[in-house]
């Protein structure tokens, strides 16, 4: 089966590499030339533990490759994947102008039946608006060629992406007709054989679940952050609450971590979506608004921690930083919360030095105040507080006893809970964390 992915970012380039790792011909598009180019010569877009690998793979072996010609790789294709941007708008609504760019250009140069799968997030009713855009763009043809239109959301974990796309938790297949099911089944094979669930369901229902999906995990974090503030409160342990309550199997222990409220590139977009159309469609997403705004809130809490440790006043003080990027194993600034907490301590008259093992350059550009720096123990030169922002590995283990010599004042803010107060305070730090 030859497959065609339009849109070669995160979940695109990734959805492309391991259908090609299945056995299938795919080829991956995008209009930018640089990219494509990069990505012919095995350079990457995005960090991904394992995608170089996988791609060169495929590449040498025939199964991938990259074009900027949308036609051609339309006309080759049975199956089609939108997987371009589809950013939040001012308001919280999706911008679908990418979408629609694409289906227009799609139904202008099909020549023969094809499955069109929106891969991308999109509200419900994307799929309605994409079979619009297409029959539109055959104008007056008398000989418009059939084609079935189909939802198949990605549940992509930036840092396990590859992970969870061969070894998936469940599909979700939203099909209108037999035909376009019976091709979606035939290219998800390989899943069926390792008897992954497969959800098979309308569109609707489909584009639905990843919103709900995103706004549920999200709804844990923002739960578990009220209950670490309330701790902070009354003197209780949230980490112990979040494991007695986890162990719960009708709760389950994961995503709930206090920290510095989500981040990336789905939570707080879809979030915002959903209330968004849940409102346009005449009622109101009451705990989604309230998930929002609680995470809305958070990099002030953050803030407020800093400066107190700082004795009130973070004028000319030096704040060290370790981790950038939204979440570990990942380059992705997108809402990172270490965006809006760092540019409230510049606007507070400290200077921030940082390392991030992988989005220094991402990180560059949404925050050109930030001195970024060559190691996790240069930034800690001179720090009146170093603050924990991002837990990649590698800061599990630090040397403390080198922290301490290098840092002006032995303070650590830990927003993500990764060492544990006692034998920190033992070790001569005044040492503030999360919930606790």
């Amino acid at each position: 089966m030859n497959i065609c992915v339009i849109g070669s970012g995160y979940v695109g380039l990734v959805t492309g590499a391991c259908f090609a790792e299945f056995g299938v011909q795919v080829v991956c598009v995008d209009k930018d030339e640089k990219k494509i180019e990069g990505l012919e010569k095995g350079i990457m877009p995005i960090y991904e533990p394992g995608l170089d690998e996988l791609v060169a793979r495929n590449v040498k072996e025939g199964r991938l490759s990259f074009t900027t010609d949308t036609p051609e790789a339309v006309r080759n294709a049975l199956v089609v994947f939108i997987a371009v941007p589809t950013p939040s708008r001012p308001d919280g609504g999706t911008d679908l102008s990418f979408v629609e760019a694409v289906a227009r250009e799609v139904g202008q140069h099909m020549d023969g039946y094809k499955v069109i799968v929106t891969k991308s997030t999109v509200p419900v009713g994307t799929s309605v608006k994409v079979r619009k855009w297409i029959e539109e763009s055959f104008g007056d043809n008398p000989s418009s060629p059939r084609f079935s239109t189909a939802s198949n959301p990605e549940f992509l974990r930036e840092g396990a992406a590859i992970g969870d796309f061969m070894r998936p938790d469940r599909v979700v297949l939203g099909t209108e007709d037999v035909e376009a099911e019976a091709i979606l089944k035939d290219l998800y094979r390989p899943l069926y054989l390792n008897e992954t669930p497969v959800v098979m369901t309308n569109v609707a229902t489909a584009e639905l679940t990843k919103y709900a999906a995103n706004a549920f995990l999200a709804t844990k974090i923002s739960f578990i952050n009220e209950v670490a503030d309330l701790c902070e409160d009354v003197g209780a342990d949230v980490q112990a609450i979040a494991r007695g309550i986890g162990l719960d199997n009708r709760i389950g222990k994961k995503f709930l971590h206090a920290g510095p409220g989500f981040g990336g590139s789905c939570f707080p977009k879809d979030t915002r979506s959903l209330a968004h159309f849940a409102a346009e469609a005449g009622g109101s997403f009451e705990i989604v608004e309230a998930v929002i705004r609680v995470n809305d809130k958070r990099p002030e809490r953050m803030i407020e921690k800093i400066v107190d440790v700082l004795d009130g006043d973070a004028q000319n003080k030096t704040v060290s930083v370790l981790g950038l990027s939204f979440k570990p194993e990942t380059d992705d600034m997108r809402d990172a919360p270490s965006i809006d907490i760092l540019q409230g301590m510049i606007e507070r008259g400290a200077q921030v030095r940082a390392y991030d093992p992988q989005a220094m350059d991402e990180a560059r550009k949404v925050l050109p105040g930030v001195m970024m720096c060559e190691s996790s123990y240069e930034a800690c030169e001179g720090g009146d507080v170093l603050v924990l922002m991002t837990e990649w590995n590698q800061f599990r283990m630090l040397d403390l006893g080198r922290v301490k010599e290098l840092l002006s004042r032995p303070t650590i803010v830990d927003l993500r809970n990764v060492y544990k107060p006692d034998p920190m305070r033992k070790a001569g730090f005044t040492y503030i964390s999360v919930g606790r």
